[in-house]
């Protein structure tokens, strides 16, 4: 099983860089298998195509231009996610779906697709999330912890792991 978790976003537009900071949160506090990869994307694109290829389940965590209240996770799988982004989505729209739809061609697309978006309060340039949005991490990570489940990867909080060792 080859799963990558890849968080997205621009650390200079506020509540962009939530994807980031979801990975960041997984990677602090969980202790994930050997199969299953956590990635911070930034903004990278199409260098992302060897990475995101031939993977099992790809996660993505991201900024959502969704229509939805600021704050709002939403969570698309495989063929909810809008094909090949034909309308926007996020705000890394062009990386995102140049990659995918190369993956496509090539028959390196991800067999399970999951999209775990929350939707940005303020993309105006600064450093930091808004409170509203930093609120929404948690949301946000239980959701790529149940897709993580769904692909029959164990849970483990990072300190039950150490205690474990002691």
């Amino acid at each position: 099983m080859r799963i990558l978790v890849l968080g997205i976003g621009n650390l200079l537009l506020s509540d962009e860089a939530v994807g980031v900071r979801i990975v960041e949160a997984l990677e602090q506090r969980f202790a994930l298998p050997a199969c299953v990869e956590v990635l911070d994307g930034g903004t990278s694109g199409m260098e992302l195509m060897e990475t995101m290829a031939d993977r099992d389940h790809l996660i993505v965590a991201d900024a959502v231009l969704t229509g939805h209240a600021p704050g709002s996770v939403v969570v698309l799988h495989d063929e909810e996610i809008p094909a090949l982004f034909t309308r926007k989505v996020s705000p890394h729209q062009l990386g995102l779906s140049d990659v995918l739809m190369a993956l496509r061609l090539t028959g390196e697309f991800p067999r399970r697709l999951t999209l775990i978006g929350v939707v940005p309060a303020s993309l105006e340039p600064g450093i930091g999330l808004t409170p509203l949005i930093t609120q929404a991490i948690e949301s946000a990570l239980a959701q790529v912890l149940v897709a993580l489940q769904l692909s029959g990867v164990p849970i483990v909080l990072k300190e039950a792991a150490n205690a474990q060792c002691d």
